[in-house]
Formats: C-alpha cells, sequence, structure tokens
C-alpha cells in the first residue's frame, strides 16, 4: 500500500532570492538531501535485521506511521530557522527508513528481492536526476501546479489508506503507478522553486523533494515487487 505522508509543502510564496542565495540554497538542498539518505538506509537496515516493522501489526504499524511522520514534519517545521533542524530531518529520515524495512524485506524475501531493490533504486535516481535537469532548463513558473500536485497526493493518501482495508492487489498497482507520476512531478515542482529564489530556507526544500523521492522508490519497489517478484 502506498501509505507515505504525501509532502508538507509550502503553499506561501516566500519573497524572491538573488541568485546568489538560490545557488546557496540549492546546493545545502543537495548536499542534506544526500546526507539524509544515510539515516533512512541505516534505518532500513536496522528494521529488516532486526524485523522491527514486522513485529508490530499492520493496523498499529499504519498508525505508528502517519502519527511519527506528521509529528516529524510538524517538529521539522518548527525549527527550520535554529540549529536543531537538520539534526531533527536526519531523525526523520532514520525514522521513515524504519518505517520503509516493512517492504523492503518483505521483496527480499522474494527469490529475486535484490535485483528487485537495486532496480528500484536506479530507476528513483533516474527520475530525481531527470527532474533536476528539467528543473534547470524549464523558463516556465511551475509555482501554479503545486496545488493541484498537492490535492493529488492527499486524494492518493486517502486512497491508500483505504486500500489498506480492501487489500486490492490492483488498487495498490494503480495507485503506485500515480504516485510515481505526482511525486515525480512534484521533485520537479519543488527544485524549480528554489531555481526561482521562491524557497529560501534548504531544510524546508530538502523535507519536500525527501518525501517526494521516498514516495517514488516506495512506489517502484511495490511496483516491482507484485509484477516482477519470483517465491523462492
Amino acid at each position: 500500500m502506498n501509505n507515505s505522508p504525501t509532502a508538507y509543502h509550502d503553499s506561501i510564496d516566500l519573497p524572491i532570492a538573488s541568485p546568489q542565495e538560490r545557488n546557496r540554497v540549492l546546493r545545502n538542498t543537495y548536499w542534506l538531501l544526500a546526507l539524509s539518505m544515510v539515516p533512512t538506509v541505516l534505518g532500513a537496515w536496522i528494521g529488516v535485521s532486526t524485523g522491527f516493522s514486522r513485529a508490530m501489526s499492520p493496523g498499529i504499524g499504519l498508525m505508528v506511521f502517519l502519527g511519527g511522520a506528521f509529528g516529524f514534519m510538524y517538529a521539522i517545521e518548527k525549527t527550520k530557522e535554529t540549529a536543531a533542524g537538520v539534526p531533527v530531518l536526519l531523525a526523520f529520515t532514520f525514522f521513515m527508513g524504519l518505517m520503509l524495512s516493512r517492504l523492503v524485506g518483505t521483496v527480499l524475501g522474494l527469490a529475486n528481492g535484490a535485483s528487485l531493490v537495486m532496480t528500484a533504486f536506479a530507476g528513483t535516481g533516474a527520475i530525481f536526476f531527470g527532474m533536476a535537469t528539467l528543473s534547470s532548463v524549464i523558463k516556465r513558473d511551475l509555482s501554479g501546479m503545486g496545488k493541484w500536485l498537492f490535492i493529488g497526493a492527499i486524494l492518493l493518501l486517502v486512497a491508500g489508506i483505504a486500500n489498506f482495508f480492501l487489500k486490492s492487489s490492483a488498487l495498490m498497482m494503480t495507485l503506485s503507478v500515480l504516485a510515481i507520476g505526482i511525486f515525480s512531478a512534484f521533485i520537479l515542482h519543488d527544485l524549480k522553486r528554489v531555481k526561482d529564489g521562491l524557497e529560501t530556507n534548504y531544510i524546508s526544500a530538502t523535507l519536500g523533494v525527501y518525501l517526494s523521492i521516498y514516495n517514488v522508490f516506495q512506489s517502484l519497489l511495490a511496483l516491482l515487487g507484485i509484477a516482477g517478484g519470483r517465491d523462492e
């Protein structure tokens, strides 16, 4: 099920930054985004090794996931202008990796699980670099698409929670495909906001892009696991 938090994107336009400030925010965003992958992978590894997420029932796991994720996102927005902002964000990415471990562990249990995880990782990387390149060459203001993407993400979340009870593989595959499209567009939208000087806080920028990457990876992995997985 695609039950990740959708996004926590700021819809209020900020004062447009200078070119130097834009480059600084973009550079810091990329660095923090790369750093955030370390606790994510560590959390996923610990979760798979210890069976942490599998120890919880699916219902409890869903509540812990949603409560923890939105709680962390609220804390990040409250601390983004302070020295605590980066540690809180990194703690959040560790938590997200821990919560991802159930899906990763399930896929790794397949005969071709390791190759599916690497394929999902490579596919996510290709999407990210593609959207980052597009954000550099597109001159048009894309800020208007944010509200429509946000609505789409909310609908995905609601449908994902509904499918938690329905347990429909067909619906899960459909939601995964839609999530890949919506969150790929979110990556483009968020990076373009930084490049246009509309997002001036690199912690907020990193949070938005990280959530999109997380959702793309999770959706790709779920899709590959359903469509291309082979039992032992």
